[in-house]
C-alpha cells in the first residue's frame, strides 16, 4: 500500500516558468553547467550545481557550494520569483516530445515506502554519489530534484488525470530542447482523497530514474528522525517528492557502450573471437545500425558497421541475464574486452540514446576503439527485475524526455 501524499510546492512565477526550469543536475559537466547558467541566469541549475557560482579552483564538493546553494533558493523566495501553493496539492506534469506525450502525477512518497520496499529499485547506488545529493537537500532543507516513479497504469488514475487536464494550465512552455512542459493543479478535497486511496490500493511504485536522488533524500529523512526523536511521522522529512507516471506511457531509449582498446587484439581477431563467443557478424559497411529486436547490436569498428546477432544458446529466460545489456557484458564485453566491472572500469564509457548513432562513431574517431548500439530495454523488463527483487547492470536504461529541476520544490521544514 504506498503512501503517495499532496504537499504545498515551492514553485516558480508563471512568467518565469520556462526561464527556472532545468535538466537535471547530473546530466551536466561542471563546464556544461557553467554555460548554461550563464546562457540563463534563472536557471536552477544554479541552485543545484551552485559551483557554477565560483571559480575552477574551487571544489565540486567544497561545504561552501551548499551553503551557496541555499542562500540562492532562499533569495529566490524572498524576492517572489518562487511562491508557494496555500495548502497542499496534487500536480499533474505532462511533457511532450516530438509529438509524444507522457503525463506524470506530482507528489511526496513515503520513506518507509522505500525502506519497506513497496518502492522498488533495478539499480544500486554509490555511497560518493549520494552523498553530493545528501549535502545538497540537508543545506536547502528542500528536494529540488523529483524522483521518477513508475505505477503500473490504472483506469481510475488516468481517469482523474485526464480530467484535470481539462483546466487551464498553470504553466506551459516548450523548453531550449524542444520539448513542451504543462503543469495543471488538483486541489479540490475529495481528488485528492481519491488519488490517496487508488495509490494506496497499488502493491508499490517503482523507481525509474533517480536512484541515487532517492537514497540521498531517504537518508536525509533518516537523520531528520534522530534528530527529532520525537517525531510523530508526519513531518515534511518523513517523505520527498517524486513524479508517478503510468508504465504505459514510458519511453526508454537505448544507452550505448564505448570502449577505448580491444584488449590487445588485432580488429581481424577480434571479429573472430566474436564469432567464436556465439554471435553472428554481419559487415553493413557505413550503413549504421539501430538495433530493432532483442538480441542483436550493432558495433563501430575500423570505420565500419556490424550487425552482430546472438546466438540463441546466448539467450535467457533470467530477468536479468536476458536483458541485452547482460548479453553483451557477460558474452563479449567481458571474456573478450576484459571488462569486468563496468561500474568502475575506465576504459569503458556510457552513451546515452538521445545522442545518435553519429556520436557513437565521433568517439571512436577521437578517444575509442569500438563503439556498440543496443537494443533499448523495455518498461515491461525493468518492471519484471524489480519484481524478482533483482538489479540490473549499469546503464541498462535511459529515459527521455528528462523531468525538470526547478517546477517544483517540496521544503523538508
Amino acid at each position: 500500500m504506498p503512501k503517495i501524499t499532496p504537499f504545498q510546492s515551492v514553485r516558480p512565477k508563471p512568467e518565469l516558468a520556462a526561464r527556472i526550469a532545468a535538466l537535471p543536475y547530473d546530466v551536466y559537466n561542471r563546464k556544461e553547467a557553467v554555460i548554461e547558467v550563464n546562457r540563463e541566469p534563472y536557471s536552477f541549475l544554479k541552485i543545484d550545481r551552485a559551483e557554477t557560482q565560483f571559480s575552477d579552483e574551487t571544489d565540486t564538493y567544497d561545504p561552501r557550494v551548499y551553503v551557496k546553494a541555499k542562500e540562492l533558493l532562499d533569495a529566490m523566495i524572498a524576492d517572489g520569483t518562487f511562491m508557494m501553493d496555500a495548502s497542499p496539492c496534487y500536480y499533474i506534469y505532462e511533457l511532450t516530445m516530438k509529438g509524444r506525450s507522457q503525463t506524470g502525477i506530482v507528489a511526496c512518497s513515503s520513506i518507509d515506502d522505500y525502506q519497506n520496499q513497496l518502492i522498488k529499485k533495478h539499480e544500486n547506488t554509490r555511497e560518493e554519489k549520494e552523498l553530493d545529493r545528501i549535502r545538497h537537500v540537508d543545506a536547502t532543507d528542500a528536494h529540488t530534484g523529483p524522483i521518477f516513479l513508475v505505477y503500473r497504469s490504472k483506469r481510475e488514475i488516468n481517469e482523474i488525470v485526464t480530467t484535470a487536464k481539462k483546466q487551464p494550465s498553470l504553466y506551459d512552455f516548450t523548453s531550449p530542447d524542444g520539448i513542451t512542459h504543462r503543469v495543471w493543479i488538483i486541489s479540490d478535497e475529495k481528488t485528492i482523497a481519491d488519488l490517496e486511496a487508488l495509490f494506496a490500493a497499488l502493491p508499490c511504485t517503482y523507481i525509474a530514474d533517480g536512484h541515487h536522488r532517492c537514497a540521498s533524500a531517504v537518508k536525509v529523512g533518516l537523520k531528520r528522525r534522530t534528530q527529532h526523536p520525537d517525531y510523530t511521522g508526519d513531518e515534511e522529512f518523513n517523505r520527498f517528492l517524486s513524479v508517478l507516471f503510468p508504465d504505459d506511457q514510458l519511453y526508454i531509449m537505448p544507452y550505448n557502450r564505448v570502449v577505448s582498446d580491444l584488449n590487445g587484439l588485432s580488429p581481424e581477431s577480434f571479429l573472430k573471437q566474436i564469432e567464436k563467443a556465439g554471435f553472428t557478424v554481419e559487415y553493413t559497411g557505413d550503413k549504421q545500425i539501430a538495433p530493432c529486436q532483442k538480441g542483436t547490436f550493432g558495433m563501430y569498428l575500423t570505420g565500419g558497421w556490424y550487425l552482430l546477432t546472438a546466438h540463441e544458446s546466448l539467450l535467457s529466460p533470467d530477468p536479468v541475464k536476458g536483458l541485452d545489456v547482460s548479453i553483451l557484458q557477460d558474452n563479449l564485453l567481458r571474456p573478450i574486452l576484459g571488462i569486468q566491472d563496468p561500474r568502475v572500469d575506465r576504459r569503458i564509457d556510457f552513451v546515452g540514446g538521445i545522442r545518435g548513432l553519429d556520436e557513437l562513431e565521433r568517439r571512436v574517431h577521437s578517444d575509442m576503439a569500438v563503439a556498440f548500439s543496443m537494443y533499448a530495454t523495455s518498461i515491461s523488463e525493468l518492471l519484471k527485475v524489480a519484481d524478482a527483487g533483482l538489479l540490473m547492470p549499469p546503464k541498462s536504461t535511459w529515459f527521455e524526455p528528462k523531468l525538470r529541476s526547478g517546477l517544483f520544490i517540496h521544503k523538508l521544514s
